[in-house]
């Protein structure tokens, strides 16, 4: 097949995408395609004369994850792409593909622009649709789907950074509370608010990359996750911080330990499946995703959110909970692209 990957773009989560693009482009070329990874954002100017050229077949240097979010401003001024956020020839490029494979991070990647557009270009891809890519993305919907289907999730209200009541916040939420900006991956902007003081900090800082924010109940509880392909989920992974919360440089600095197939109970594996399967569906969910969830000290399970992008670099949580069961990474990025599970056994 002959396969275009896109990543990168204009999104906190930009060093991730490209991490994850570069190992999945190197998969499939040693699967046997031909290749091309592509910036979403920053497109490519100048196309030689045959553009088939540029679908290679082996040889692509693979990214790394810095510690910090990058600078999406600096970003937009070494291009001058402005705020269009697919470049130039992308269409073009994908077009001539026989799939595409979305392995963008937050913003249009995941919110449902890239796919829509995509739609209408009659352009094949991987993964979620554009509407399940927009109920997943936005967590005040999705947790408002949670709660329909029967799904726990913390208590939470939506909070207006430029007019909302921060005492109806404390009110209805309390402290400790987490906040995180609507629309972010990776835990970008998220703060964990142990006192009243920290609370105008963590608004603020959620408030750097939405308008929009979630203000929810703090539960004290182990990190799970719970991965799915085609329908089938994967065996449950636990997430131990070495310190702190599972934020962006924990994520992705091998400051966590993960612990696959996680040491909980038979019960507690036969609920965290069907509350993944149930939120698959109700997010209308396509391919493949990922579900984070908390278990309290009374085996509760809390969903936080979903990610129909999970990550795929080094320290990913899918490729992990994927091997468990002898599905190698090579093997699961043709699973994605093919669109064929197989048996998971």
């Amino acid at each position: 097949m002959k396969i275009v990957v896109l990543a990168g773009g204009f999104s906190p989560e930009r060093d991730v995408s490209l991490t994850s693009g570069s190992l999945i482009a190197n998969a499939l070329m040693q699967n046997g395609h031909r290749v091309l990874l592509l910036d979403v954002y920053e497109g490519l100017h100048d196309l030689p004369a045959d553009p088939d050229t540029l679908f290679r077949s082996e040889g692509l240097d693979a990214y790394t994850v810095s510690e910090t979010v990058p600078d999406l401003d600096a970003l937009r001024e070494r291009t001058g792409n402005g705020d269009a956020l697919i470049g130039a020839n992308v269409l073009k490029l994908c077009a001539m593909a026989d799939k595409v494979f979305i392995a963008l991070h937050g913003s249009m990647g995941e919110n449902g622009q890239l796919q829509a557009t995509l739609d209408t270009h009659g352009i094949s891809y991987t993964g979620s649709g554009y509407v399940g890519s927009l109920l997943a993305m936005d967590k005040e919907i999705s947790k408002q789907l949670f709660c329909a289907v029967g799904i726990p999730t913390p208590a939470w209200i939506a909070f207006d950074i430029h007019n909302g009541s921060r005492a109806e916040l404390e009110e209805k939420i309390g402290i400790p509370c987490v906040v995180k900006p609507c629309d972010c991956g990776s835990s970008v902007g998220v703060s964990i608010v142990e006192t009243s003081e920290e609370l105008d900090q963590a608004l603020e800082e959620a408030a750097r990359w939405c308008d929009r924010v979630i203000v929810e109940k703090k539960i004290v509880g182990r990190e799970l996750t719970v991965g799915i392909l085609h329908g089938k989920t994967l065996p449950l992974v636990e997430i131990i911080p070495h310190e702190g919360f599972y934020d962006y440089k924990n994520k992705y600095q091998g400051t966590t330990r993960e612990i696959c197939p996680a040491p909980v109970s038979d019960q507690v594996v036969a609920e965290a499946a069907r509350l993944t399967k149930l939120g698959f569906d109700a997010l209308r969910l396509r391919d493949y995703a990922r579900f984070d969830f908390l278990l309290d000290a009374n085996e509760q399970l809390w969903c936080l959110e979903a990610n129909s992008l999970p990550g795929m670099t080094p320290t990913s949580l899918l490729p992990m909970a994927a091997s468990t069961v002898g599905i190698s990474y090579n093997e699961l990025c043709e699973r994605i692209v093919r669109g064929n599970a197989g048996a998971i056994v």
